[in-house]
């Protein structure tokens, strides 16, 4: 036992709209049981089914006529009593004040450093000292009073009363946890800390908010009565144990309201809208709109009258199935066509009553008979859903003046089980073929021929063959040159044969991989005037009209060089085998050229030239005669040019001067002056000089 012992006074006053009241201050001498001690009125709005109370001191309870009565005889009690009640919709608080009773003793154990509940505290909670000095204040610590969020509750430093100095906020902060003591005023500790704990009952003040303020959903049209569509959900702030956050759902408008206004239900506490409407009604096309709009309400208070509301609007689509085949707006379509054109023919349209630009809706059209050559084709129009008939292939007039063609409508996507198609899904197209006026056809196109090359002037080539495609018509064809690139031709316009008008040359650049292409036009005399063109293709023979040459035609040797082989020279001939090689190389007809000069054949187009002995620095023109293997053969006399340079280091230095022909007096000079003199003993020096010069 403390000498100073104190005990916690709380009470508490109520802010919500359902209250307790517990009627006067009660003045009793002496309570015994079975003695009505105060009448309390407790009134939830809703009948007071099920409630219960709760009284703060274990000898008293409320019952059920709604009176405050002992369990036991009470020889003393506290100076106040607490009565919690609590139904489904109240939860509320009343404090009694007891007078008449003695209090507890000073010798009743007190409580120190436990914890002292403050359940459901509302605004204001007293704590009193029994038999408190006069010198001892109340402090109050903790969060809420002297921590964050500071001076929410402050406490009476001389009679202990805790109060509340702003509004609480349960959905920021339930509860508290705070410690009261006292000390002497020099703020020396005297007695506790206590716990005292303060929890914040809830008060219904949030509304319900939905995610969304606008939800969308889908349901296929025909689905079965009771198909969920989407569901709905509302959050409340409020404490999820109570009422205040306890969520009723409901439709409280349905726009438009036809064919029912009660096509969708909610369902009252999971918020999930389901169809009520049945499937022969949900049916998109005869339904009045495809989007219906509903207004829904969530109200908490388990959807009481005094329950605060929030409101979305949810948006349903009926969404279409494949439930109805295209037709085509006609069973027979027509159209005509001029021979020998293609292209679009005619647009066939359809009507299909399921939702525009789905697969549903979309067409696909087929050729199911009357095109055995595959000359039409089929497509569908992105745009409109028409199908669009085309000629793929030319037709033609005279083989064939009328076509009926069978065409086939169908979806992208496959017809319901019990929807099929049609016969107005298939239609009947006429087609004509006009007649016009065709151009001369060329057969065979190209022509091709083989002629040699170098025909006389007027050598006949071909014969050109055009005929007429408009076979009931008498018509004539005159026929002319379209395009003759080297002139070579010309054409009788009447019967269309061509001969030359100039040598063949198979060498021209006119003439590739021995081919001549010329081009003539055939004109009929119908009206318009119609053309054709036909090609002709000449392969050109080859005839031993090019003499051969010989390359290169410049040579380079040195005047001291030990190696006598100047070059080595190759024929070339423009003509074809066997007009070109093997080619025979020799020195021309001049005398006196083999005593410097030698030509030795190295295979059938080379030979090489050599030098018999040195020459000094010059330019020579070496005469050459080249054969080629034609029958008849052509022979070609050119000139081989051949620099004797001297040579140093690595470079030669030839001579700019013209060239020496190699005609016999020059060759002789050059032998004189460079063929050594040998001295005969026995001739004298003028002799010998003689000699050397006739040398």
């Amino acid at each position: 036992h403390h000498p100073h012992p104190w005990v916690l006074r709380v009470y508490v006053q109520s802010m919500v709209q359902t209250h307790v009241v517990a009627y006067g201050r009660s003045c009793i001498p002496g309570v015994t049981s079975a003695r009505v001690f105060l009448p309390v009125e407790f009134d939830d709005c809703a009948g007071n089914e099920g409630v219960t109370f709760d009284v703060s001191d274990p000898g008293f309870q409320v019952d059920g006529d709604l009176n405050l009565v002992p369990h036991q005889d009470v020889p003393y009690s506290g100076p106040v009593l607490f009565i919690h009640g609590v139904s489904a919709h109240a939860d509320d608080m009343a404090l009694v004040e007891v007078t008449g009773l003695p209090l507890r003793s000073p010798h009743t154990p007190r409580v120190s450093r436990n914890v002292l509940s403050c359940i459901h505290c509302f605004i204001n909670t007293e704590v009193i000292l029994s038999d408190r000095s006069e010198n001892h204040i109340f402090r109050l610590t903790g969060p809420g009073a002297d921590q964050d969020p500071r001076g929410l509750f402050i406490i009476d430093i001389d009679t202990g009363e805790v109060s509340v100095s702003r509004s609480l906020d349960r959905e920021a902060i339930d509860s508290y946890e705070l410690e009261v003591s006292t000390t002497d005023f020099a703020g020396n500790l005297v007695d506790g800390p206590a716990l005292l704990l303060i929890t914040v009952i809830d008060q219904n003040d949030n509304r319900p908010i939905f995610k969304e303020t606008r939800y969308t959903g889908e349901v296929l049209e025909g689905s079965p009565t009771g198909t969920t569509v989407m569901r709905m959900t509302a959050l409340d702030a409020d404490d999820p144990a109570t009422d205040n956050a306890a969520l009723r759902y409901n439709i409280i408008r349905q726009s438009p309201d036809k064919p029912s206004p009660n096509m969708f239900y909610i369902d009252a506490e999971r918020g999930d809208i389901v169809t009520v409407i049945s499937p022969a009604l949900l049916d998109r096309e005869t339904l009045p709109t495809t989007t219906y709009e509903l207004e829904i309400v969530a109200k908490d208070m388990a959807g009481s009258e005094v329950g605060l509301t929030g409101t979305a609007t949810a948006t349903i689509t009926i969404t279409d199935k494949n439930d109805h085949a295209p037709e085509f707006t006609h069973p027979l379509f027509e159209a005509s066509v001029n021979e020998g054109s293609t292209g679009v023919v005619v647009n066939l349209t359809v009507d299909d009553r399921d939702d525009p630009a789905t697969e549903a809706w979309r067409a696909i059209y087929s050729i199911s008979n009357g095109d055995p050559t595959q000359s039409f084709e089929i497509h569908t129009n992105p745009d409109n859903n028409e199908g669009m008939l085309s000629v793929v292939k030319p037709l033609d007039y005279e083989a064939k003046k009328f076509h009926t063609l069978l065409i086939k409508v169908e979806n992208e996507d496959p017809l319901v089980p019990d929807v099929g198609y049609g016969p107005s899904s298939t239609a009947t197209v006429h087609v004509s073929v006009l007649d016009v006026n065709e151009g001369p056809v060329f057969f065979p196109d190209p022509l091709v021929v083989t002629r040699m090359e170098n025909v006389p002037v007027g050598s006949f080539v071909a014969s050109l063959n055009a005929t007429d495609p408009d076979i009931l018509q008498m018509q004539s064809i005159r026929y002319a040159v379209l395009r003759d690139p080297a002139g070579w031709l010309s054409v009788n316009p009447v019967r269309g044969t061509v001969n030359t008008s100039a040598p063949l040359d198979r060498e021209s650049p006119y003439v590739h991989d021995n081919r001549y292409t010329a081009v003539f036009i055939a004109t009929d005399n119908g009206y318009p005037a119609a053309t054709g063109t036909g090609t002709l293709v000449i392969y050109l023979e080859d005839y031993n009209d090019n003499a051969p040459y010989v390359v290169p035609s410049v040579a380079q040797v040195c005047e001291d060089a030990h190696d006598m082989n100047v070059a080595i020279v190759g024929g070339w001939d423009k003509d074809l085998p066997p007009n070109g090689a093997p080619f025979k190389i020799e020195l021309g007809k001049q005398p006196g050229l083999d005593k410097t000069w030698k030509v030795a054949r190295v295979n059938s187009t080379h030979s090489q030239i050599m030098i018999l002995h040195s020459l000094k620095k010059a330019n020579y023109q070496l005469p050459l005669i080249i054969t080629d293997s034609g029958v008849p053969p052509l022979s070609n006399s050119t000139e081989v040019k051949v620099q004797v340079c001297v040579c140093k280091k690595n470079k030669m230095h030839c001579s700019s001067a013209h060239s020496h022909r190699n005609s016999l007096p020059v060759l002789l000079a050059t032998l004189l002056l460079t063929l050594p003199c040998k001295y005969h003993p026995h001739h004298t020096a003028a002799e010998d000089r003689r000699r050397c010069l006739f040398c």
